[in-house]
């Protein structure tokens, strides 16, 4: 029941991950709205005395193949994985086991991060092969098939930097 439940989650992170690479970076990166912002892994923003901004430390990376993207969303239910609707995102080859990613927000406030592992580095969601993590670590169970709600993948980051420690889950 455990890898049935464990193969769920992927399958919902996955599913829900996919609205949030709907386009190539490039393409979101140019847009003129105050979302969409392409960023550097600057571990710098997470030194101490800067902030806003939470580092975030990805566990399960499962090998060393594609990339790693990690996105900010505000913590609402309006913005929360809709496309296109990310404020920061940083993308980084994928590195087996364990990655570290500092992601600035624009001011104190409810924010939820989503993750994905594209394997094989196409750009798409591939539902055997890729992985999904999101803040909070929200179990997924039969009950609950949609992607997780903001409620449970949403935390609050004050003027400095806060921490996270998030498990990347896979279907395959």
């Amino acid at each position: 029941m455990k890898t049935f439940a464990t193969g769920l989650a992927a399958i919902t992170i996955l599913a829900a991950s996919a609205s949030i690479t709907g386009q190539p970076a490039a393409a979101q990166a140019t847009s003129t709205s105050d979302f969409r912002n392409t960023i550097a892994n600057n571990m710098r923003a997470c030194a101490p005395g800067a902030g806003p901004a939470v580092r975030v430390t990805i566990n399960g990376v499962k090998n060393s193949s594609g990339k790693v993207r990690v996105q900010v969303y505000q913590g609402t239910k309006a913005d929360w994985l809709e496309k296109g609707r990310w404020l920061n995102r940083i993308e980084l080859p994928a590195r087996r086991g364990r990655m570290t990613f500092c992601v600035p927000v624009p001011a104190s406030g409810t924010y939820a991060i989503a993750a994905r592992h594209d394997v094989n580095g196409n750009g798409s969601t591939d539902l055997r092969e890729d992985g999904g993590a999101m803040s909070n670590d929200p179990s997924i169970s039969i009950f609950n098939l949609g992607k997780p709600s903001v409620d449970k993948t949403r935390f609050n980051i004050g003027s400095g930097v806060d921490s996270m420690t998030i498990t990347m889950k896979y279907f395959g």
